[in-house]
Parts: structure tokens; C-alpha cells; sequence
């Protein structure tokens, strides 16, 4: 598989063209935290849009194509891209297939990811159950709850386990990821036992935000914001 390129010194648009390096291996933390999340963000939609494109055959495709076909900017393609380095050739544009492997390794999408949850209520056992969270990139290996009732089950191939085995199945699973959706009462205490025992990623579901930590990156998730914008805008 190619790799993503060392980034250059002075970057240039899509037109550019290098076959060396790997963004992907060479960005260190530090790095990668000055990159911001709106920019990862987008980098998920570009290779969502290329995965599309791929799929009906496309071989080759330009920023304003790329932009014109998904509704997106092709000035802001080209820059999100050039923080990485060097994509495409001149005059030709970006070859497809090239691309969607070179962004994947970037987002470090080429890795398998094992993913714990924490709380098996309802959004717990649908998200150990949601096709995206065990595919070749994520892979849910372990439930927990503190509900003996639930302890023992299984949420589709998912085994929920008592909370505290916490600590010992992480380490037997090699997880390095973990999904929250715990009762509010008890996120804190969630988050400092599962940074204890090395899980270095949590996608909070739990309605409180929690920090991030140097050792731990949380991304709190809200869904009443999403539903609070559209409320906003959705007035007659």
C-alpha cells in the first residue's frame, strides 16, 4: 500500500506531484494536535466522497470536480491537503484510488482500532451493534456495566461484562479506544479508570463534558446540539 508523503517545505496545490515519506507514520502527537479537529473533520468527508467515486470507477478526478460532485470547496480541499503534504499532478488532478489510501493511512484508518463501551443501556448496546464500529478499521471487543443483569449477555458479538473487570479485560483485549455512555453521575470516575489502564481515545456519549488529558483524547458528544441548530433554522 503507498503511504501519504513527508510533507514539503513549501506546499503546492493538487497539481504537485512526490512518491515518498508517510504522513501518516511520521506526525508525532505534538504534531497532530496542532492540526484542528474541523480540518480531520473534512478529511473524513473528502475520503467518504473518494470511497464514492472509487466505487462507480472513477479514476481520476480535480478539486472543482471533487468539489462540484459533494457540494464542497475546492479552495479549501487543496488546502486542507497541503498541510500534508504534496497530492496530485499538474494539469491531471488527483488519481482516486492513490488518494483514498493515502488519506486513509493519514487518519490512521489502515490500523486496527479496539474499542471498548462502557454503560450497555440502549445507545451502548446500538453502538456495539452499529455495522461502522466493527468494521476493518474499529473493532468493539468488550461491553462493561455495574447491572449484574446485563453482565454475562451479549449485544450482537459484543460480551458485556461486569464493570469491574474493567481494568483486565482492556488489557487482555490490547483496546486503545473506548466509547462512554454512562449516567452523568458516573463519567468522571469512568474516565480516570480507563486512562489508568491506557486507553488513550474516549468518544463520550455521557451528558457531561469531560477533558481531555496528555495521555487521553476525549471528544465529547452532544446530540441535542445538532438537533438544538436545526431547531434555530428550521423556524417557519
Amino acid at each position: 500500500m503507498r503511504s501519504p508523503h513527508r510533507p514539503a517545505a513549501s506546499p503546492r496545490s493538487e497539481e504537485s506531484s512526490a512518491r515518498s515519506g508517510d504522513v501518516g507514520r511520521a506526525m508525532g502527537v505534538e504534531a497532530r494536535n496542532q492540526i484542528s479537529p474541523l480540518t480531520v473533520n473534512r478529511l473524513s468527508v473528502y475520503l467518504r466522497s473518494l470511497r464514492q467515486l472509487e466505487f462507480r470507477g472513477v479514476r481520476r478526478i480535480s478539486s472543482q470536480q471533487l468539489a462540484g460532485e459533494f457540494h464542497l470547496s475546492s479552495t479549501q480541499i487543496r488546502k486542507d491537503l497541503a498541510q500534508f503534504g504534496e497530492f496530485g499532478v499538474r494539469g491531471v488532478g488527483y488519481e482516486v484510488s492513490d488518494l483514498v489510501e493515502r488519506l486513509a493511512a493519514l487518519l490512521r484508518l489502515d490500523l486496527a482500532h479496539r474499542v471498548v463501551i462502557v454503560g450497555m443501556g440502549n445507545l451502548g448496546t446500538a453502538l456495539a451493534r452499529y455495522p461502522p464500529f466493527n468494521s476493518e478499521s474499529f473493532q468493539v471487543v468488550a461491553g462493561f456495566d455495574s447491572d449484574t443483569a446485563k453482565v454475562g449477555r451479549r449485544a450482537g458479538r459484543v460480551d458485556i461484562h461486569d464493570l469491574r473487570e474493567l481494568e483486565s479485560v482492556v488489557a487482555s483485549q490490547s483496546a486503545t479506544m473506548a466509547i462512554l455512555t454512562v449516567p452523568a453521575e458516573a463519567a468522571t470516575t469512568s474516565l480516570a479508570r480507563l486512562e489508568a489502564c491506557g486507553i488513550s481515545a474516549i468518544l463520550n456519549f455521557a451528558p457531561v463534558s469531560l477533558p481531555s488529558s496528555g495521555g487521553c483524547r476525549v471528544k465529547n458528544m452532544d446530540l441535542r446540539i445538532p438537533l438544538e441548530e436545526l431547531a434555530f433554522f428550521c423556524g417557519r
